[in-house]
């Protein structure tokens, strides 16, 4: 097996603000990576600092859906959260090849690597809340998430939020979730870190990402196409990890409308079935039930 080559150097384009010590500033950043597909490869994230008052700010990064670029998902996220975007530092990195590398998917890059630079060149700044991050994704990107939350490390994250793709079966294999490995292998049994908060949002009429579970239609696997754990299983699942120890809910907690809420460890991990949506169901999720989320359970 070759083994995989990675160099890591933050660069700031002409007229933007270098990462260090001081404050971080709007702008375009680039991370260096190499791998099988690319040597010395720059990949972009972008940055937004709410202007106005001094202090350190939590950070939102938002990694987009399979085919998407940071360009429309900065836009398009900063346009639906305006509040968010007054009060938190937003990043959108771009995914090699317009997606993220889970399973079968074009891009071989070391995604994981690449989140977890921007956050720890991102905690170095005067501005930040170092142990306030929180990671959202969407379809591709929320399986990006999900393998954060199974293997990363970094104390700074405290949210994941997961839309429209709850854990696939090579991520949990019904006895242990799986580090991702070189080569895809999905092999390795790992236990996630402890004191996540963590929610999932997915559309019972998704048919890309089956709400009950199993073969997607059309996302690729090795020999077939990828399968799914049912959405409310897969928060369970998440829930055990983080130390809940009851049954599994079989009603919601809470009903609003379309909207059903399953809520394990008083709110830490949360799981929206959206009836009747299909893969769009993120949008179901108002930016101030969103934040609620963000910010519970602060100190």
């Amino acid at each position: 097996m070759k083994v995989l080559i990675l160099t890591l150097s933050v660069l700031s384009l002409t007229g933007f603000g270098v990462l260090n010590a001081e404050d971080l500033k709007s702008g375009e950043y680039k991370i260096s990576q190499s791998w099988k597909q690319e040597r010395s490869f720059e990949r972009l994230y972008l940055v937004s600092v709410p202007e106005g008052r001094k202090g350190k700010r939590p950070v939102v990064i938002f990694l987009h859906g399979g085919g998407g670029n940071a360009q429309g998902a900065f836009k398009g996220f900063l346009r639906r959260h305006r509040g968010m975007a007054r009060h938190y530092i937003v990043i959108c990195p771009e995914g090699y090849s317009r997606g993220w590398n889970i399973v079968s998917e074009r891009s071989k890059a070391d995604d994981r690597g690449f989140i977890e630079e921007i956050i720890k060149k991102v905690a170095e700044c005067d501005n930040v809340q170092r142990e306030n991050f929180s990671i959202i994704g969407s379809s591709n990107g929320a399986a990006l998430v999900n393998q954060l939350a199974i293997e990363c490390r970094l104390p700074n994250i405290r949210n994941y939020v997961s839309g429209v793709s709850p854990l696939n079966v090579y991520q949990h294999d019904g006895k242990a979730f799986k580090a991702k490995g070189l080569g895809n292998t999905y092999r390795k049994a790992v236990v996630p870190m402890k004191g996540k908060r963590l929610m999932n949002i997915s559309g019972t009429e998704d048919n890309l990402v089956p709400y009950e579970g199993g073969l997607s239609r059309s996302i690729p696997a090795k020999g077939g196409k990828l399968g799914f754990v049912h959405a409310e299983h897969s928060t369970y699942l998440w829930a055990k990890a983080m130390g809940y120890e009851g049954e599994k809910l079989t009603k919601p907690s809470e009903v609003d409308g379309n909207l059903e809420k399953f809520s394990y460890l008083d709110g830490a991990v949360v799981h929206y079935k959206v009836k009747g949506e299909g893969h769009g169901a993120m949008g179901a999720i108002r930016e101030d039930r969103l934040l609620s989320f963000l910010e519970g359970g602060e100190k």
